[in-house]
C-alpha cells in the first residue's frame, strides 16, 4: 500500500474511542458542581457513560527526541512486559477546574460573578488570596469571608500556559441566602482504561494511549496526582455503525492501589508501579517494535471483558505509517477474531490502551474506533508512549569530549 494510500485512510472519519470513563466532584456550599451519574453503591461504582472526551484531531508532538538518533542496542535491549488489565483511574486536577458558568439570582437581578471577572471554561482556579487551592472544599471559606465582608477575592488563573490574576467579589444568593462565585468546578475524575506496558526494572508504566480531556472543556486535564487500581468489567455494550459500543466496570479507588499518575499525555497516562503487575498470560517480557518495524497484516491485542481475565484476540494491522516525529495515530487496526466480534461488535470504550503484539513484539496500543466502523480503529506506535514514559531510546545529540 502506498503513502497516498495509507494517508487517506488515516484521514476517515472516526470517533475517538474515550476511556468510559465518568467525572464526579461534590458540591460545596458557595459553588457548583456538575451532575454526576455514575451509579454508587457501597464505596464502589460502575460506569455509564463516557464523561473524559479527547480531541478527534490528530496530534504532531514537536519533540527534542524527535531529532535525535535511535540508540539501536537500546531498543534491541529494551523489553516491556505486557499489560492489557481493566484498569480503575482516579484523577485529581491541578487547582480546581471551571468548567462552566451559572447566574445567581440577587435582589437586584441575576448575574454570573465569574463571568463579570472573566473567568473562562477551562481555567484551573490556583490561588485565592495567595492560598494555595487544591479541592472543592478549600474553596467555600474564601466564598462566605469575602461575601461577609464585601471585599473581592483575588484568583490565580492558569490558562493555557499562561497564569492570569482576576478580582471576583461573590454575590448573595436570593434563593438560599449564600454567596456564590457564579461557576461549575470540579477537582477530581475517575473511570476505566486498560494498562498497555511496564518496564520491570523501572516499574514505569503506560496505559489508555490517549490524552484524558475534559468532557465539558474539551480541554486536556492537567495533573495534580492521581492513582491506578485493578477493575472489573461487569458487562460489554456491543457497538454498532455509528454508535461505539462500551465496556461497563466497577473499582474501588479504596482498593490496593497499582501505582500513581504524574502525567498526562497525548499518548496516555504515565507513573510508576508498586510492584510487578501480571495479565496471567504473557507474565515474561517481550522486544518492542519501532514503527518501521511493524508491519501490515496479523497481531494480537490483549484486553478484559470479562471480570479482570485478560484474554488475546486477533487483529489486523491494515495500515502502519512509519513516523519519525512523534504523533497519536500511526496505524489502522482491525478485529478480526469471530469471538470478539460477537462479544463487542468491535473496539469499545475502555479498550483504549490495549497493547498489540506483533510477532512477539509489543508495537502500539488501540487508542480509536472509526464512528462508521466500530470494527476498526486506529493504534499509537509503542516508541511514543515509551518516550513520555521516561523510557529513553535516543542517542545523545551531544558530542563526546
Amino acid at each position: 500500500m502506498d503513502d497516498t494510500r495509507k494517508a487517506g485512510m488515516l484521514r476517515a472519519v472516526f470517533i475517538l474511542l474515550m476511556i468510559g470513563f465518568v467525572l464526579f466532584a461534590m458540591p460545596a456550599p458557595g459553588v457548583q458542581a456538575k451532575q454526576d451519574n455514575s451509579q454508587l453503591s457501597n464505596d464502589r461504582f460502575t460506569t455509564d457513560e463516557s464523561g473524559f472526551f479527547a480531541s478527534a484531531e490528530e496530534t504532531h508532538i514537536p519533540a527534542a527526541a524527535a531529532e535525535r538518533k535511535i540508540d539501536k542496542a537500546a531498543v534491541q535491549n529494551l523489553k516491556v512486559i505486557p499489560g492489557g488489565q481493566s484498569l480503575g483511574v482516579q484523577l485529581e486536577t491541578l487547582g480546581v477546574l471551571v468548567v462552566g458558568h451559572h447566574l445567581v439570582t440577587t435582589e437586584t437581578g441575576k448575574a454570573s460573578p465569574g463571568e463579570e471577572a472573566e473567568v473562562k471554561v477551562g481555567d484551573a482556579i490556583l490561588e485565592i488570596n495567595g492560598d494555595k487551592i487544591n479541592h472543592m472544599e478549600d474553596v467555600k471559606p474564601y466564598v462566605e469571608k469575602s461575601g461577609a465582608e464585601e471585599k473581592p477575592l483575588n484568583l490565580k488563573l492558569k490558562r493555557g500556559e499562561r497564569m492570569i490574576k482576576t478580582e471576583l467579589m461573590p454575590k448573595k444568593s436570593k434563593k438560599n441566602g449564600e454567596y456564590q462565585l457564579g461557576l461549575y468546578i470540579r477537582d477530581s475524575a475517575a473511570g476505566i482504561g486498560t494498562m498497555t506496558f511496564y518496564e520491570p526494572g523501572s516499574k514505569k508504566y503506560g496505559a489508555l494511549g490517549h490524552i484524558i480531556s475534559d468532557m465539558d472543556t474539551k480541554k486536556p486535564i492537567e495533573i495534580n496526582n492521581g492513582t491506578i487500581v485493578r477493575s472489573s468489567v461487569t458487562a460489554i455494550e456491543k457497538g454498532n455503525s455509528g454508535q461505539p459500543g462500551e465496556k461497563q466496570a466497577k473499582f474501588s479507588i479504596a482498593d490496593h492501589h497499582l501505582g500513581n499518575i504524574t502525567k498526562n499525555s497525548p499518548f496516555g497516562i504515565f507513573g510508576k508501579l508498586n510492584g510487578d503487575l501480571a495479565n496471567g498470560m504473557m507474565d515474561q517480557p517481550l522486544p518492542i517494535a519501532l514503527s518501521n518495524e511493524v508491519k501490515d497484516g496479523p497481531a494480537k491485542i490483549l484486553t478484559v471483558v470479562k471480570g479482570e481475565k485478560v484474554e488475546a484476540f486477533d487483529v489486523e494491522i491494515v495500515s502502519n505509517v512509519p513516523q519519525k516525529h512523534p504523533a497519536t495515530k500511526g496505524m489502522v487496526v482491525k478485529i478480526t477474531d469471530k469471538e470478539l466480534l460477537k462479544r463487542t461488535g468491535g473496539i469499545v470504550q475502555g479498550m483504549s490502551g490495549s497493547p498489540i503484539i506483533q510477532n512477539g513484539k509489543v508495537i502500539g496500543a488501540v487508542t480509536h474506533v472509526f464512528v462508521n466502523d466500530p470494527t476498526s480503529g486506529y493504534g499509537v506506535h509503542i516508541e511514543w508512549m515509551l518516550q513520555d514514559a521516561g523510557i529513553d531510546l535516543y542517542k545523545s545529540n551531544k558530542k563526546a569530549s
